[in-house]
């Protein structure tokens, strides 16, 4: 099977497992190249590693990563640096949100993104951030957004791509994302029907392929359950059950137990398990990361009240509501999203217009979360799908 793509120059076709010995930060250091196609980058990367052993130095190696692309005039190389610096700092850093800001201008610089590419659309009493790229007699509109930890402008490379293939492209942050949740202090909503309602207003869309990134499978499955001027639903990855990759991060030992507490909801469950997490985040850096990163987006003051949200991210109940045509992209290493939901999404979609799963393989170099190791695949498996079911319905 070949692994290139009409992508490919674009996006590497390439995952490297030895540029750090932690997954969580090799990872990191792989989206860094994956989204800048960047060789000069991946050597960098591979200089500074050995002196990575902690986020602090993580942050630090990178943020002298940035100073030196900025320097010398590589906007992309410098955005992304900075991105990966900013990822792993604490809430607390007074730095965190400037380089926040930093980075989006520097996208903004490199890829000509103008003001009038940005919009800004109601929802509740504040807005959220979109962008809308629109080429000449376009096939179909795409509407987008990522998932737990994303920021929309890390995904102007895949969306030109998908513009220059011919799909006027809508590009949001919604409730919990990016400067939604930054710049306007909205948390994440399980409902998600209601972000894109508002986008869909706003743009006055009626006929639109919806993709969901990484958390975004679930997103999607629940907003096309409840709004059908969605046609066509696109899952990048599927995401049945948010709770059960969280929960996944903690000790396997304690995970029947951490379940009883948070399903069986009291005070002194709450305490118990409050204590627990503290314990835990004080010996695995991910997961103090990953739970108070939580909080924040969930808006909940403690670790107990954001497990009990992520529960309610379940496409179990939904799923038969769908009714449209649905592409499930799933990754068969994905090191987040257990494969076995990959599977319980297809089974549960008994209603939709149809079913297409896609799993990438290790062959394809695209097994990991969200495609890492061959993006312009996914592209190309989203583009060719989407046109292939247009064309059915205008025949």
């Amino acid at each position: 099977m070949s692994t290139q793509n009409r992508f490919s120059d674009l996006f590497p076709v390439a995952f490297y497992n030895d540029l750090h010995p932690d997954f969580g930060v090799n990872f990191s250091m792989n989206r860094c190249y994956n989204f800048s196609n960047d060789e000069e980058m991946l050597a960098e990367m591979r200089e500074v590693s050995p002196r990575i052993h902690n986020y602090a130095e993580f942050i630090a190696e990178f943020f002298k990563l940035y100073e030196k692309s900025l320097y010398s005039g590589h906007k992309l190389r410098a955005a992304f640096y900075l991105r990966s610096a900013e990822f792993y700092m604490t809430l607390d850093n007074p730095k965190k949100d400037e380089y926040r800001k930093q980075f989006i201008e520097l996208c903004r610089e490199h890829f000509q993104i103008g003001d009038e590419l940005h919009y800004l659309v109601p929802y509740e009493n504040a807005f959220m951030s979109a962008y809308r790229f629109t080429p000449k007699n376009p096939k179909g509109t795409f509407v987008i957004f990522g998932g737990f930890d994303s920021y929309i402008e890390e995904m102007f490379g895949t969306v030109l791509a998908m513009k220059s293939a011919g799909f006027d492209v809508v590009l949001f942050d919604g409730a919990g994302q990016g400067a939604t949740l930054e710049d306007y202090h909205i948390p994440m909503t399980h409902e998600w029907e209601k972000p894109v309602k508002a986008v869909l207003d706003y743009f006055n869309l009626d006929d639109v392929t919806l993709i969901g990134v990484s958390l975004g499978g679930y997103l999607v499955i629940r907003s096309a359950a409840y709004d059908k001027r969605i046609k066509r639903v696109v899952t990048d990855d599927i995401c049945t059950d948010f709770y059960e990759t969280v929960l996944n991060k903690f000790p396997q030992k304690a995970r029947g137990f951490i379940d009883y507490l948070i399903r069986h909801n009291n005070k002194f469950h709450k305490a118990i398990f409050n204590a627990i997490a503290r314990k835990v985040q004080k010996k695995d850096l991910m997961i103090e990361w990953g739970v108070t990163q939580g909080m924040h987006v969930m808006g909940t003051a403690t670790p107990y009240e954001f497990l009990r949200k992520c529960v309610l991210f379940n496409t179990r109940e939904v799923s038969p509501l769908v009714t449209q045509d649905v592409l499930l992209m799933a990754g068969e290493k994905d090191h987040y999203i257990p494969l076995h939901q990959f599977y319980d999404q297809q089974k549960w979609l008994t209603n939709a217009k149809s079913v297409t799963p896609r799993l990438f393989t290790e062959s394809e170099t695209a097994q990991n979360h969200c495609q890492l190791g061959n993006v312009g695949l996914s592209i190309e498996v989203i583009v060719d799908w989407a046109e292939k079911m247009i064309n059915s319905t205008t025949k």
